[in-house]
């Protein structure tokens, strides 16, 4: 791989002796990871059912392994469950670091294609309100599919400049996420793509956005709240030039040490100028220390009183308000008809306690779909049947993972098999991957089309 002069004359400033360690790491294998989702499935329940071969623990994220070819997770039956999420191991870093608790109000800012989010959502484990965040409209819908397949009942996803959030949000949360647009110099092993993209913007065009975004988030933020910065560059002026920039401006923050395991490594306070000792609490993950790509981590705290001035969601109905859907409800679930919820137009969303008032931005989903009002009939969404488990059902068809119909399923096709009329879910194993309606001896897949397996 061709690197950039210039780029290759700072890494060799920075890392001295290990410069030549670091350039033999472009020679390593790409490393590839899923994550297990603790919402569905427990370590010890995954150890069972595990049907992939050679996985080997991330050390910094309990839930997350490293797996090898020729296994292929995205083509499992349990990936369209949501067992797991796929991601590359370094990129667990900031999700595993970041200290959730349950009923914590927490942002993602820029949230898409959804690896932190879905973190937060198994931390979170269907309590407290997510927001999560992307500035790209097209990312948004990549974000939607991740979020829904991993079963999120508490989530909202909105597609909003940092800008227009903060004036909706100030005080509102006790943990913001920002995965902060950046130079990509930890990805250039990975993709060759982000090399382009450094030589065109540079580092000063995403300290700018840095800069910009922290700013906006320290106003969302509560008193001893939590911000999670990272980034995938080495740039020190991006990252721990950055933080140091922001305590510089909020002298009431200060950097939570994190506790370096598995080959990372701690910060540089010495390579930005007047560097705090602090900094040294931040994280630095180098590919040539660790499987993975190039990461920094550093958390931060606001000790600043802050009111909470965010208006919140005024709820006015509940399932048993709305008769075709109370009737679907309770026909073939056991949701409880008292749950709040939300009409966007003819949408149905289940509404989450506590939800800030969003009106005027952009929202993706409003909280989990629950389905659509036609006329006088509800037609459901597919979101619910990820977002519960088999028992939440009353008419369920359960499939071996080995069970041909599963992946006629999941590609879309008719399945032949017996089934009262009504509503069905499918499931693998005992966990739901949708829908199916069976009518006069037939059962009319519901699976999403874009969702669908292809080949």
């Amino acid at each position: 791989m061709k690197l950039p002069v210039l780029f290759k004359e700072k890494m060799q400033r920075l890392l001295g002796d290990e410069y030549e360690a670091y350039l033999e790491s472009y020679n390593n294998p790409k490393y590839q990871g899923i994550r297990i989702n603790t919402m569905k499935v427990s370590d010890e329940e995954w150890k069972q059912i595990n049907p992939f071969t050679e996985l080997q623990p991330v050390p910094w994220c309990k839930e997350g392994y490293y797996y090898t070819e020729p296994n292929k997770p995205s083509k499992h039956p349990y990936y369209f469950a949501g067992l797991y999420y796929m991601q590359e191991p370094s990129a667990m870093a900031p999700g595993a670091y970041v200290p959730i608790k349950e009923g914590d109000k927490v942002l993602d800012l820029c949230a898409a294609p959804g690896g932190k989010t879905t973190q937060v959502l198994a931390k979170l484990n269907q309590t407290g309100v997510l927001i999560s965040n992307d500035i790209s409209a097209s990312r948004t819908q990549a974000l939607l599919k991740n979020v829904e397949n991993f079963g999120a009942r508490n989530t909202i996803i909105t597609n909003e400049t940092p800008e227009r959030l903060a004036s909706k949000l100030p005080g509102y949360f006790d943990k913001i996420l920002i995965d902060a647009p950046c130079s990509g110099e930890g990805m250039f092993r990975k993709d060759e793509g982000a090399i382009k993209s450094w030589e065109t913007h540079g580092v000063e065009h995403c300290q700018a956005l840095q800069r910009e975004i922290l700013e906006y988030a320290y106003a969302m933020l509560k008193e001893e709240g939590m911000i999670l910065y990272s980034t995938c560059t080495f740039s020190p002026e991006e990252n721990e030039g950055m933080i140091q920039e922001f305590l510089n401006h909020h002298p009431l923050c200060e950097v939570v040490p994190l506790t370096p395991v598995g080959g990372i490594a701690t910060g540089h306070p010495e390579w930005t100028k007047g560097g705090d000792a602090s900094l040294k609490g931040a994280l630095r993950l180098w590919p040539h220390h660790l499987q993975g790509e190039g990461h920094f981590v550093c958390l931060i705290q606001k000790k600043e009183p802050t009111l909470d001035l965010a208006k919140r969601q005024v709820i006015k109905k509940r399932i048993k308000d709305i008769p075709a859907l109370s009737e679907f409800i309770e026909t073939y679930t056991h949701i409880d008809r008292d749950t709040p919820v939300i009409e966007v137009k003819d949408k149905v969303f289940m509404a989450i306690e506590d939800a800030p008032d969003l009106q005027g931005l952009r929202i993706v989903r409003s909280g989990m779909l629950l389905g659509e009002l036609k006329s006088k009939r509800f037609e459901p969404a597919h979101a619910p049947v990820l977002a519960y488990s088999k028992e939440m059902f009353k008419q369920t068809i359960d499939l071996a993972v080995d069970d041909v119909n599963v992946i006629k399923y999941l590609k879309g096709e008719t399945l032949l098999v017996e089934a009262p009329k009504g509503y069905h879910v499918i499931c693998v194993e005992g966990h739901p991957l949708g829908f199916v309606k069976s009518n006069n001896g037939t059962l009319k897949n519901q699976y999403p089309p874009h969702w669908r397996m292809m080949g």
